[in-house]
């Protein structure tokens, strides 16, 4: 079968290539203007660049839409008239409702759709990957050549029945958790501070974690998280739930209401984390290697109101965050990993609470951390594409120096702890 790649950035190009190393004929399009720069990169695998989608639509059995959520309606518009006969399409957008919607609306009735979704950036291979595999309008024989074809890829595939089921655990295991990072990276950046500079920051397992994962997120392109945050549905529920967790934990803790903070955080605790969950466990002694300084050696305790709000709105949305696992991405398990640490960890979870509570010396940073939910859970709320960039951007500029430096320790880290 002949495979089209209608997209070639990254993550397009990661495909190509792999598919191409699989032994099958690639034919792939991007804009007019990278024509010439994208065959000399990939003509040695041989790997044909069209002029452009109707070239690869005609001539492909099965094709892959590799291009931003926002514009796949428009992408698809343009080409998916001339798609072969019979042919399967999917597309590699993280948010699939959009994606659906163009692929009922300008293919042919009598293709077949088969999706895909990749849980990991470019800068990993496909091998060993997870990646997820949805099944939308196809033949059982369509279907059969559809899995064939994605497992040339080398991924760990899960087949999930629906594309609403999808973008549900999405809206968990990426748009919230990106936005609780993407909050932090902003709260210290309002605060002007580099957190590994901090000794409330500095000197534990799990604000290594928070720290890189944070840096990682902004390592990449805006529009990859702006798309999944405020075009899929079930995303802005679940980030508003978030704020309201955090805003309500945050009220609770100004007041020094020890009694109603405890037996809520002790609720939430008992929903997500009871003893018959699947436990991950990460190892300290792990967490605690990569870092980007060395610290002071002076350890300051930290309340941790990112994790105690996250596993309160799981609770309030009725959500088991281990039912997802299926769906995970580094970051999510990373940071469902550092909030069962903490709320297994009976001696750490106490001074956690504690700190929240009576600890004038970190209220500051939580202030901070408050505002910067209010501000991103806004911009999803407004469902402003242009707005969500610019934050991320203005964020991302402060951190810029250590970008690289935290993308490839997490990277490290995230292969450690496996």
């Amino acid at each position: 079968m002949n495979i089209g790649i209608i997209g070639l950035g990254d993550m397009g190009k990661l495909y190509a290539k792999a598919f191409a190393k699989a032994g099958y004929r690639v034919m792939g399009c991007d804009v007019p203007q990278l024509r010439e720069s994208l065959s000399a990169e990939l003509s040695p695998f041989g790997i044909e660049v069209a002029e452009d989608g109707i070239q690869v639509s005609r001539s492909s059995d099965f094709i892959i839409y590799s291009v931003e959520a926002e514009k796949i309606k428009d992408v698809v518009a343009a080409y998916g008239h001339a798609t072969k006969y019979g042919a399967i399409v999917g597309g590699q957008t993280s948010v699939k409702h959009p994606e659906i919607e163009a692929f009922e609306t300008y293919l042919p009735k009598d293709v077949n759709i088969v999706t895909c979704h990749s849980l990991h950036g470019p800068g990993f291979s496909t091998a060993g990957q997870q990646l997820i595999v949805i099944r939308h309008r196809a033949t059982d024989d369509a279907y059969k050549k559809a899995l064939n074809i994605y497992e040339a890829l080398g991924s760990n595939i899960a087949e999930i029945p629906d594309y609403h089921v999808h973008d549900k655990i999405v809206a968990d295991t990426q748009a919230l958790t990106h936005m609780g990072f993407e909050s932090m990276g902003t709260a210290w950046k309002n605060a002007k501070f580099f957190p590994w500079d901090n000794d409330s920051y500095n000197n534990g397992g799990i604000d290594n974690v928070k720290i890189l994962t944070t840096l990682r997120i902004f390592a990449y392109k805006a529009h990859v998280y702006a798309g999944l945050a405020i075009l899929n549905p079930y995303a802005r529920k679940q980030v508003k739930r978030y704020a309201e967790s955090e805003s309500e934990l945050f009220k609770l803790m100004i007041q020094e209401n020890a009694k109603a903070f405890r037996e809520r955080i002790y609720r939430a605790k008992e929903f997500v984390f009871h003893e018959s969950c699947e436990l991950l466990m990460l190892d300290d002694s792990i967490m605690k290697t990569y870092k980007l300084s060395e610290g002071s050696g002076v350890r300051k305790p930290n309340s941790h109101l990112s994790l105690l709000a996250m596993v309160d709105a799981w609770y309030h949305l009725g959500v088991n965050p281990y039912d997802n696992l299926v769906g995970q991405t580094p970051p999510f398990r990373l940071r469902l990993g550092i909030a069962e640490y903490l709320f297994k960890n009976e001696d750490l979870l106490e001074e956690s609470l504690e700190t929240a509570l009576f600890d004038k010396t970190i209220r500051g940073d939580d202030l901070e951390f408050h505002s910067a939910v209010r501000e991103w859970a806004s911009i999803i709320g407004y469902g402003d594409l242009v707005g969500y960039k610019a934050h991320f951007e203005d964020t991302k500029a402060f951190f810029e120096d250590k970008l690289q430096d935290g993308l490839k320790q997490s990277a490290e880290l995230i292969k450690r702890l496996g």
